[in-house]
């Protein structure tokens, strides 16, 4: 029961989507430096090399665009090159649009469906065979899909394909968790409320110091919150623990 073994990921292999900047570098991040191999994938290159440079060896570029199935499959075989057994798939890498209804237009919805649900689903089954390799009744793999409290409330933001991807992801979570638990495969999911990021960043300033006010512990996310939350559902932490959403967002979605 000592936290250094409930809470391991050392020597555990992972793959984080998204993983260059924001919430995907905080997971890397604290994987990397828990002991974890990691590979990321970004579409900039340079972003990927950027982290890399910083995180040394253990950390393993492979740039992608996920939102496309040829970079799907091109992605997940160059993992299944470097990884035969993958025990940690964190599905981080999102977009969002935001547009008026009467104006929101269709590139904006295929966009962002196709990289926050599609992808999800379609990288995890092109994965399957390494997670299994990695997967046993003592020791699950995991996968890791990033939600957002957007797809358990409704926001104030017009960002109708976003929220509704979201709400997506985290029922699919719940679809994957029944049907990969008997492959000893567990399957959960972040909601993050607001982190900082090059999605957040793009909402005007009155709503960010809005959203603020009204979040109950004051303050938006940081990386020691986002890494906590990820080290337990990587590790044995959470071994009984499929199927079910962790909100991490000091408060907002549930009182506001």
């Amino acid at each position: 029961m000592k936290i250094q073994d409930l809470f391991s990921v050392a020597g555990k292999t992972a793959v984080v989507t998204g993983g260059s900047r924001g919430i995907g570098e905080m997971i890397a991040r604290a994987l990397v430096e828990n002991g974890a191999t990691v590979i990321i994938s970004s579409r900039k290159p340079a972003d990927c090399e950027a982290l890399v440079a910083q995180l040394g060896p253990a950390c393993i570029a492979i740039p992608a665009d996920l939102s496309q199935m040829s970079e799907i499959e091109r992605f997940a075989a160059a993992v299944a090159e470097r990884f035969p057994r993958l025990d940690i798939l964190f599905n981080n890498a999102g977009a969002s649009w935001g547009a008026g209804i009467d104006d929101f237009p269709e590139a904006g919805w295929d966009k962002v469906m196709d990289l926050n649900v599609k992808s999800v689903f379609f990288l995890t089954q092109k994965l399957l065979p390494q997670l299994s390799a990695a997967a046993s009744a003592d020791n699950m793999a995991r996968v890791i899909n990033i939600g957002s409290i957007d797809g358990q409330h409704v926001s104030d933001l017009e960002t109708y394909s976003y929220a509704a991807s979201k709400a997506g992801v985290l029922h699919m979570t719940r679809m994957m968790a029944k049907f990969l638990g008997r492959r000893h495969i567990a399957v959960n999911a972040i909601a993050p409320g607001f982190f900082p990021s090059k999605m957040t960043a793009g909402i005007p300033e009155e709503f960010r110091d809005a959203f603020r006010a009204a979040t109950p512990l004051q303050r938006w996310g940081n990386s020691d919150d986002m890494a906590g939350v990820a080290l337990f559902l990587a590790s044995r932490a959470s071994a009984y623990m499929t199927g079910a959403v962790i909100t991490v967002d000091g408060g907002y979605a549930t009182t506001v």
